[in-house]
């Protein structure tokens, strides 16, 4: 025991923190290569934000590491200066103080007033997430064993959308994320969405919107997002929902206004509710395509990353 403390020296403690900042020093060399707009494969960090929600999550993520980061270095701080000041070479007569006012004072005050400008922003970006803007576009969401169903209520169609099986992928589309029917949404707009289930929790979970809202049969949970720019975004069902829960995915293609009245013409012929059931190609297929194209994700280890 004597000689393992009498290694802890303040050359020692410094090649410890030399090790540490050159760890994390490569953690951060290595975290641009996940700034993606969708999964890719051994991604670090979160998907680039689509929507104004996501920007502010990342925003306060982002916020909470940096006190997060000087907490640890003040904690490390002082755990080297009291190997360095109370070693038993520099204090053979250890002190016999166990009371300090002030220590305790501010051992108390400190956390709380972290924690209060910790709770402030998040309760301002837990009110922003929750409301609705005005004049919304609506979709309902339903989630089944296994697939998704979309209604557009105000434009009276509605679909289901299933995974697309390995076999039938096409090259660039990824594997367990892209389906037969995306939901297709303009970019640029408020959309409010409606989600339920009519058998067991699901989760319609789309990363990159910072959207995650639970489908729950008999009850109607409602979020909101604003793709600001067009693409093609990927999410999955994060609750454990059975033998096809890999299989409960979730495509968004967001298309520029004037496409997406395009699209919408097309969609009401084929998937309005009282069309006969046809099998003929997606509706505006070619428009779908094109935003894939434009954010195609290579296949293989990409998954719709927490």
């Amino acid at each position: 025991m004597a000689g393992v403390t009498r290694s802890t020296t303040p050359r020692t403690a410094l090649r410890v923190l030399g090790t540490l900042a050159s760890g994390f020093g490569g953690l951060l060399a290595l975290m641009p290569a996940g700034w993606a707009e969708q999964p890719h494969d051994w991604e670090l960090g979160m998907q680039a934000p689509a929507t104004p929600v996501d920007q502010h999550l990342q925003a306060f993520h982002d916020e909470l590491l940096v006190i997060i980061f000087l907490i640890t270095i003040f904690v490390m701080g002082l755990l080297l200066y009291v190997i360095v000041r109370f070693h038993h070479s520099r204090n053979p007569v250890p002190t016999k103080t166990s009371h300090n006012a002030v220590v305790e004072i501010l051992w108390t005050v400190i956390p709380v007033l972290i924690l209060v400008a910790i709770a402030i922003p998040s309760f301002k970006l837990m009110y922003y997430m929750d409301r609705v803007p005005p004049d919304s576009m609506t979709i309902n969401v339903t989630g089944h064993q296994w697939y998704w169903s979309y209604n557009y209520p105000k434009e009276k169609i509605s679909f289901d959308s299933n995974s697309v099986p390995d076999k039938d992928l096409k090259p660039g589309q990824p594997r367990l994320l892209t389906v037969d029917n995306p939901l297709v949404v303009p970019a640029g707009t408020n959309v409010r969405v409606l989600v339920t289930s009519t058998d067991v929790i699901h989760s319609w979970y789309v990363p990159s919107f910072g959207v995650q809202e639970y489908a729950i049969i008999g009850r109607e949970n409602h979020a909101w997002f604003n793709v600001l720019h067009p693409g093609t975004f990927y999410g999955e069902c994060n609750q454990i929902c059975g033998i096809n829960h890999s299989h409960m995915t979730i495509e968004v293609v967001a298309l520029s206004k004037p496409d997406f009245a395009k699209w919408l013409q097309l969609a009401k012929k084929q998937y309005a509710a009282d069309a006969p059931a046809s099998d003929s190609p997606q509706p505006g297929a070619m428009l779908i395509a094109a935003a894939r194209r434009r954010t195609a994700a290579p296949t293989g280890l990409a998954l719709a990353g927490n």
